[in-house]
């Protein structure tokens, strides 16, 4: 079987490529969607990722502003800075990224963020929101994802969609998300007894362990839609995803290489998340 490598680079330049009408449409209003970026500490993907945003909101149109903290910043300074931005009126999006340094809670931060400016979906009513069938702002990677699979032709519709993984950022809204799209789903996490059995399974498969190349090709029934969120750095400084790619060329139907993969859709939908909520808020200015 030759596996189709699914493009993620390209899919995310069509997304890019079709918000930027949107954004001349709301720039031709007097509103430049902007976004807000709050990083605290050193850590080195962080800083390198939140670059990444920053050079994909220029190449759109989109005004950005990044804040750094130092590590040792405390969570009432964080919080102050999210207030801040809040406040804001040329910030329509707001993201905070993760990790985040051991003695700030992640919860208090995530619930000060404004439920409008909340590009990354992770506040608690955003999630109840998807929860119900009724979404907002959803999380940019599962988000992603659907889009790829939407763009790839791939139909969801009674398939069994097998998640290795249960976070809040991926594999619970993931779960959502497929569910809305009529998939049947299983999640699996580290718990789960027998999970080879469980992945063999799937139709579509999502790996969100976290775990370097912990999906091998004997895990992953011939035919599947395998996709590797997993972004992991190997002893060598290469990057691997969750997925032993290898093994699955020639086994699986479809298959997202990483790097290359789900992050460049991640950033796309960030992108389309800050550009939905600067037309809701400016509908909104609009109508008062």
């Amino acid at each position: 079987m030759n596996t189709k490598v699914i493009d993620g680079k390209a899919h995310a330049r069509a997304v890019r490529e079709a918000l930027r009408p949107r954004v001349d449409a709301l720039k031709s209003r007097g509103v430049v969607p902007g976004l807000g970026v709050v990083l605290v500490g050193d850590n080195p993907a962080s800083r390198a990722y939140v670059r990444s945003k920053g050079r994909a909101c220029a190449e759109v149109g989109l005004h950005s502003e990044q804040y750094d903290l130092q590590p040792t910043a405390s969570e009432a300074e964080v919080l102050e800075r999210v207030h801040a931005l809040n406040a804001d009126a040329r910030i329509h999006g707001i993201m905070v990224q993760l990790p985040l340094p051991e003695h700030v809670r992640v919860e208090r931060v995530i619930d000060a963020i404004s439920l409008a400016k909340d590009v990354d979906g992770f506040h608690p009513q955003n999630v109840g929101l998807l929860a119900t069938g009724h979404p907002n702002l959803v999380p940019c990677t599962p988000a992603g994802v659907v889009v790829m699979l939407e763009r790839e032709g791939i139909d969801l519709q009674g398939r069994h969609a097998v998640i290795v993984g249960r976070s809040n950022i991926v594999g619970k809204p993931m779960a959502m998300l497929l569910l809305q799209k009529n998939a049947t789903v299983t999640i699996c996490h580290s718990k789960s007894r027998a999970l080879a059995a469980l992945t063999r399974q799937a139709d579509v498969l999502v790996a969100a362990v976290g775990r370097a190349k912990f999906i091998g090709g004997d895990m992953v029934r011939e035919g599947a839609v395998v996709i590797d969120v997993g972004i992991n750095r190997l002893p060598d400084g290469k990057l691997a995803g969750d997925v032993d790619y290898a093994s699955v060329l020639g086994r699986a139907s479809h298959a997202t290489p990483v790097p290359g993969g789900v992050g460049p859709m991640t950033i796309a939908m960030l992108l389309a998340n800050t550009v939905y909520a600067a037309e809701r808020i400016a509908g909104k200015m609009g109508s008062e």
